[in-house]
């Protein structure tokens, strides 16, 4: 059997590997640049946003306790309110790098309990790789069935879980236990 401690050095170049990965595919590619729509007029709803002092959290208008949910709402919205200043890039890379040890760190624990040692690197690769993109992204799919965010951002999130996998495949297949 192949020990999680065995895997350390797969484990935390395939972690850097992906992250530098979704850096790239950020500053580069750009691809995700227009995935939100800008409100017609910005100001007004800025205005009418800041009036209602919101505090940091997600909202659903109409809520749905609410009774005007019953007649049909002109209009509905799902939204998150960040804190003031917007995102701390800091706090998200921070985050996001552990979200990568952690996915990576699975699929450590799925193949060493799968796969012996000195398997073929594509035995490794399957594995690792499957584990890899179901865990970055099987999830986007939830927000485009039930909150209708657009399937065409939902895709190309999952394209970006493909990459990371991939990439964190090739590293546990290449160094895998001999």
């Amino acid at each position: 059997m192949v020990t999680l401690t065995s895997l350390w050095m797969p484990i935390l170049l395939g972690t850097a590997v992906s992250f530098a990965a979704g850096a790239l595919l950020h500053m580069f590619v750009k691809h995700h640049r227009g995935d939100f729509k800008a409100l017609p007029n910005e100001d007004a709803g800025l205005q009418a946003l800041s009036s209602l002092q919101l505090t940091p959290g997600d909202y659903f208008i109409p809520h749905p306790g609410s009774s005007r949910t019953q007649g049909g709402a002109p209009i509905t919205a799902l939204m998150t309110v960040l804190r003031p200043g917007g995102m701390q890039l800091g706090s998200a890379l921070v985050q996001w790098v552990l979200y990568q040890l952690l996915v990576t760190l699975l699929c450590a624990y799925v193949a060493s309990r799968t796969l012996p040692f000195a398997a073929p690197y594509l035995n490794v690769f399957r594995v690792v790789g499957t584990v890899g993109f179901m865990a970055y992204s099987m999830a986007y799919m939830h927000e485009s069935i039930w909150w209708q965010r657009s399937w065409a951002i939902t895709i190309k999130y999952m394209i970006d879980g493909l990459i990371y996998a991939l990439l964190t495949a090739g590293v546990f297949g290449w160094l895998w236990p001999r």
